[in-house]
């Protein structure tokens, strides 16, 4: 079988079941530490029909609205497509079972997805007081936390701020600096997607100076690369979160 990945997160759950040799290309973001390396099919949102198809690809594993053209390109070209569109943790373990079926290695992503699920349980924290946290996905606008970084901020101990804003679509969550004030998180965390994150601008801006967490030297990034791809690479994004708030908590019982 030849698999093109053209997600990062499909790569790492084709590398972690075996699938690994029938793996011909990947996206640019796919991680390939300590792997034999593939041949790079594409950017995420740049992704090219025709150089694709020139891997004469027996399944295509696309993600998102943001592959939706390409996916459909690719199925016109004559190319079996798998598109996942996973938004949730409890969709991203069940689009590691889906992956697996669909390259025949149906009960090693089984083991995959229950390790993960068992991972998320073992990170679950109630400890009091929970930190309030704005997470940002992007700057210009200002977006929140998709639905997934939401559940592990509420499952490591944290509260969303912006739980209401967990639509799909990044238009939906949308925000203006003045919410991020009004709203004053003890923490903010912030993540852009191929972009490193420039935290003195964001404490820098204009008003952020009477938030709390701006005060008490509580903002963060997080690599994009372990928070914002929806496989199993959350799990360490999710481990920094529960350090930082376990952190938190720590200094809130000395004060």
């Amino acid at each position: 079988m030849r698999i093109v990945c053209l997600s990062a997160e499909a790569a790492d759950i084709c590398a972690r079941i075996g699938a690994w040799p029938e793996v011909v290309a990947v996206s640019a973001f796919a991680p390939q530490e300590g792997l034999d390396p593939r041949p790079v099919a594409g950017g995420f949102s740049t992704g090219d029909c025709e150089r694709v198809a020139g891997f004469a690809p027996d399944l295509v594993i696309t993600f998102s609205d943001v592959q939706a053209d390409l996916t459909a390109q690719l199925v016109r070209a004559g190319c079996a497509v798998l598109a996942t569109n996973q938004r949730s943790l409890t969709e991203i373990a069940q689009t590691i079972r889906l992956i697996g079926g669909a390259v025949g290695r149906t009960r090693e992503a089984a083991q995959l997805a229950d390790e993960f699920s068992d991972a998320l349980d073992a990170l679950r924290c109630a400890a009091e007081p929970r930190p309030c946290v704005y997470f940002e996905e992007w700057f210009d606008p200002m977006i929140s936390g998709i639905a997934w970084v939401g559940e592990l901020i509420e499952l490591c101990g944290g509260i969303d701020l912006f739980r209401s804003r967990r639509g799909k679509a990044a238009r939906e969550r949308r925000l203006d600096s003045g919410e991020v004030i009004a709203a004053n998180p003890d923490i903010i965390l912030a993540s852009w997607c191929g972009k490193p994150v420039n935290l003195d601008a964001i404490r820098r801006r204009p008003g952020f100076d009477a938030i709390k967490a701006v005060r008490d030297d509580e903002v963060h990034a997080l690599d994009s690369d372990v928070i914002l791809q929806p496989g199993p690479r959350v799990l360490e994004g999710a481990g920094v979160m529960r350090r930082l708030f376990d952190g938190w908590r720590a200094r809130c019982a000395v004060a």
